[in-house]
């Protein structure tokens, strides 16, 4: 079993293609390991080798993502976010403990500066805009002290760190070994029975999670290509299919939502659009999109289920002709998968409702150097090591995982327990509305009140009223939303997931309380 990026890559035929861009020849997969070995060879000479950390922060394209592949197979990759300013980046390479940096060449922003106060080996990348896509060369400004490893990375060792999100703490450090990642890609390309014929789409980020191992990796471990997208844009996106012509594409929520509200004016391409299947993650899809979305491209949705800690993927809708349902995240998509009691370290009949816990090789070996996250969130039980999502759900009859929301996330009103995503998939059926984020609002006498943030539909209305009477139909008094607020855009996070943590805070609204 291939346990290790290098060994998942090392078959496939030198002249297939591996990655595309917007108007670059494709890079090959041939292509892609000899670059391996040049860019391996300029880390040890700047001394940086195996287990060494190299924070990588470039824009989205093709670079990236062969920058992260190629570097990873002798050292360990941390992406951080572009957009990141000057404290952000000093906090992350110093948490990181990072030896190295790769930078774009001409590069003088804020991560150039916060890794000249660490001491750090800058690495500049450079490319040329006629050569294949991905292909880059690495420019070192200076080298680290001591003789660099210069062994191939063995599947113990860290492949990827990535912080958790910490939206309600510190950001956690979550080290992925290479066995992880190689795991997880392997799971993807199982569960969308990939195959060398596959084209992936990427507009996700690619310091995410889930682009860096849902397109990126399984796509290349399974002798497929990705064509790499600059980012997301709704208005370039169906310009982009009909170039790339990919088989799929994966995305979070919001962007799905976007590409619907843009779908009526390219009819032609989609027409001539022929996609295999359409990828959700990151977040929770809500049915009625799925259903629009696999209605506009006819193609299955197939709603996944990831967390950075599992090297993404968990649970995932299958593909025909078993069912994907609307509103699941679909069977255990590679990691055993069961419910836990949410205090006792116990795992629950499968059809109760407990926490969702995973246990597989995917899984991270745990926090760094957080003892106190690790004792929370990993227990053992059935002779298995298991590890708790933070999320809340059940199993229906067919296996099927439905999620009532992040333990966190979850509204006590007064004692009266709401999940979010109840009331969101209710709201969004209300014929003008376009997006939603139900959310707690503190409250003096209950703690917590029941409160959605909604966007409209383009040229339809409704008032707070409006919406709020027609949640009363359908959903009990006690999850009803006290307060609607009607806005043009919610605020989202830099991987374009909707945040519910918090959002009363963004919105001003806790001294209304």
């Amino acid at each position: 079993m291939s346990d290790t990026l290098q060994a998942l890559l090392a078959s496939h035929p030198d002249d297939a293609p591996a990655l595309g861009a917007p108007e670059r020849p494709w890079l090959s997969h041939g292509g892609l390991r000899a670059l391996t070995g040049e860019t391996l060879a300029a880390l040890h000479a700047a001394g940086v080798g195996r287990g060494d950390r190299v924070a990588i922060v470039l824009p989205n394209g093709p670079e990236m993502a062969s920058a992260f592949i190629t570097i990873a197979q002798g050292a360990v990759t941390a992406p951080l976010n572009p957009a990141y300013r000057v404290d952000e980046f000093d906090f992350y390479l110093e948490d990181l403990k990072a030896k190295a940096i790769v930078l774009p060449e001409g590069y003088d922003g804020p991560a150039l500066e916060a890794a000249g106060r660490h001491g750090l080996v800058v690495l500049r990348l450079g490319h040329d805009a006629s050569a294949p896509a991905g292909s880059f060369t690495l420019r070192a400004e200076g080298r680290a002290e001591g003789t660099p490893d210069t062994a191939p990375a063995a599947p113990d060792d860290i492949a990827l760190i990535l912080h958790t999100s910490g939206t309600t703490s510190r950001p956690k450090i979550v080290p992925l070994l290479q066995r992880n990642v190689a795991a997880s890609a392997r799971h993807i390309g199982q569960v969308l029975d990939l195959t060398p014929e596959d084209r992936c789409l990427n507009v996700m980020p690619l310091f995410h999670i889930h682009g860096l191992v849902a397109a990126i990796s399984s796509s290349l471990a399974a002798g497929a290509s990705i064509w790499c997208a600059p980012g997301f844009d709704a208005l370039r996106f169906f310009g982009w299919l009909d170039t790339a012509k990919p088989t799929w594409y994966t995305a979070v929520p919001t962007m799905h939502q976007a590409i619907l509200t843009r779908a009526a004016r390219n009819a032609e391409i989609l027409e001539r659009t022929k996609l295999r299947l359409i990828r959700s993650s990151s977040a929770s899809l809500p049915p009625q999109v799925m259903v629009k979305l696999s209605e506009t491209f006819n193609a299955p949705v197939i709603e996944s289920y990831g967390m950075t800690e599992a090297a993404h993927q968990m649970t995932s809708n299958p593909l025909p002709p078993r069912a994907q349902k609307p509103g699941s995240v679909g069977v255990a998509g590679g990691p055993e998968v069961r419910v836990a009691h949410e205090i006792e370290d116990q795992l629950l009949p499968m059809d109760a409702t407990g926490e969702v816990v995973i246990s597989g090789p995917n899984v991270t070996p745990g926090y760094e150097g957080n003892p106190d996250a690790n004792k929370k969130s990993f227990f053992e039980a059935d002779g298995k090591r298991w590890f708790r999502t933070g999320d809340q759900g059940a199993f229906d009859g067919e296996g099927y995982l439905n999620l009532t929301g992040r333990l966190k996330e979850i509204i006590n009103r007064g004692g009266e327990k709401v999940s979010p995503l109840e009331v969101d998939a209710v709201l969004m059926d209300h014929p003008a509305v376009a997006q939603v984020v139900t959310f707690a609002l503190p409250h003096p006498k209950l703690g917590e009140e029941v409160a959605a943030a909604v966007v409209l539909r383009e040229g339809e209305s409704a008032t707070e009223r409006e919406i709020r009477d027609f949640a009363a139909t359908r959903l009990a008094d006690f999850k009803v939303p006290r307060k609607v607020v009607l806005l043009d855009e919610i605020p989202k996070g830099a991987t374009g997931k909707l945040q519910r943590i918090g959002l009363a805070e963004k919105l001003g609204l806790v001294t209304e309380a």
